[in-house]
């Protein structure tokens, strides 16, 4: 079962709020959501109520781009090898975790004019003009030189936050996948995840590979010589996947999936991050049932694409997963202010609130704007505005992986909800399904 060819490049049918979008797909728009810097330090803002406390270390930033068309997940067609990396600037003082990002399906390509011309079309009711407008958006590679739209890019602010705490943190490029996407994506968003962790065990381990001389300063694009060698732990790995990025982390890390992990790799922790959940085969949670590690979900109550669907994969894994599993359902959030490229104020492409349009917007969310000074709630959950949704995300990310993959006891309240370091921001709901002893030795994870 495969999704209609326009769901992989037309994200106005999944993503833009009018009933022209939808009706240009028609009931294809409901099987889209259901198969659905420098060598210097960066400086980042510390999450208000975070439990980082301690984590001072300065960060650096470098990328690779192996090609546009490098690789050839199954039948997706051929996709890029890239991303953008942050890292703890001592990296030499010790070995440190992996961290892989991966981005769900949005347009690929940054056509600004382009996507002018479809709003246009939408409010004059124009479907097959929108259909026209958008086709170069969802092109790989992108043509006429225009700029790909970096969605690898749009989760930096977490990847800041989580180099200061010791992980070394690879956002990767799928724009290849989101626009030939066939009826096995998901396998090639596991495969994609798993061809960059090989690349990353090779170096690691002795510095070849397809990375060695690979990174160059994103800003200025010269070479940049990093001493990964020997730093990097690639048997302590997590992996965080935002949309459709979600079920693919969920389906690479899944029990039954763990043969094709690259030698060498143990991932240790996974987290859907407003993941899409379903199962391809009814009655079948397979492809994504995670018993072995330990599992962080978060969701938001205004998310006008894909809801809390995903805190089903901790209800498949109850009685199963013994090593903790951690449900965070943030009051306000919806799906694209997670990825900042995004979001309205990156003004690139697609970027839009998918919780604006009320014919859209989740029961329980809202209609009311976001407000700066947090005034007297309305009824419902406020839409948080963009600052406000990553700052409370960061926080239950980044304390998800310092317990799961550091060992690290102090970020185990937040966790559980026995802490609410936001409460003065909005609710936060937690389900824990903790493991009989909360925290435990890095040795008792080798497994």
């Amino acid at each position: 079962m495969g999704d209609h060819p326009l769901c992989e490049f037309i994200r106005g049918v999944c993503r833009v709020r009018r009933r022209s979008a939808v009706r240009v797909a028609g009931s294809a728009a409901v099987l889209c959501l259901f198969v659905a810097v420098s060598h210097v330090a960066l400086a980042v803002t510390r999450p208000v109520g975070s439990t980082s406390d301690g984590a001072d270390r300065a960060v650096s930033v470098v990328a690779y781009d192996l090609g546009d068309t490098v690789f050839a997940p199954g039948d997706a067609g051929p996709t890029e090898l890239a991303a953008i990396v942050h890292y703890p600037r001592d990296l030499v003082t010790g070995t440190h975790p992996l961290i892989l990002q991966l981005h769900g399906s949005w347009f690929s390509c940054n056509d600004k004019a382009a996507w002018a011309r479809a709003l246009d079309a939408l409010e004059a009711g124009d479907d097959e003009g929108y259909f026209d407008a958008v086709q170069p958006m969802g092109a790989w590679p992108c043509r006429g030189g225009t700029p790909p739209l970096e969605n690898h890019r749009g989760y930096d602010y977490l990847g800041v936050e989580l180099a200061r705490h010791g992980f070394v943190v690879v956002s990767i490029s799928a724009n290849g996948i989101n626009s030939h996407e066939g009826a096995h994506g998901y396998q090639a968003r596991a495969a994609l995840v798993n061809k960059h962790l090989a690349m990353w065990q090779r170096l690691a381990a002795d510095g070849t590979g397809e990375l060695r001389d690979a990174f160059v300063d994103p800003a200025t694009g010269h070479d940049r010589q990093v001493p990964f060698v020997g730093h990097v732990d690639m048997t302590n790995v997590g992996t965080m996947g935002h949309s459709r990025g979600g079920k693919g982390v969920m389906w690479q890390a899944a029990d039954k999936h763990r043969d094709e992990w690259p030698n060498g790799v143990q991932v240790k922790a996974v987290m859907p991050y407003a993941g899409v959940y379903f199962n391809i085969r009814e009655d079948d949670d397979s492809d994504g049932l995670v018993t072995t590690m330990p599992v962080g979900v978060i969701v938001g109550t205004c998310d006008g694409a894909v809801g809390t669907a995903a805190l089903s994969y901790i209800d498949d894994a109850r009685g199963k997963n013994t090593w903790g599993m951690f449900g965070i359902t943030i009051h306000g959030a919806n799906h694209n202010f997670f990825n900042t490229q995004w979001s309205p104020r990156s003004g690139d492409a697609g970027a839009q609130d998918d919780a604006a349009d009320d014919r859209f917007r989740p029961p329980g969310c809202s209609a009311t704007p976001p407000d700066p000074a947090h005034g007297a709630r309305t009824p419902g959950d406020r839409r948080l505005n963009e600052d406000d949704q990553r700052t409370i995300a960061t926080t239950y990310v980044v304390d998800f992986f310092r317990w799961a993959l550091l060992d690290d006891a102090a970020a185990y309240p937040v966790l559980t909800g026995a802490t609410f370091p936001h409460a003065n921001v909005a609710a936060v709901g937690v389900t824990a399904v903790v493991p009989a002893v909360p925290t435990s030795t890095r040795a008792s994870r080798q497994r």
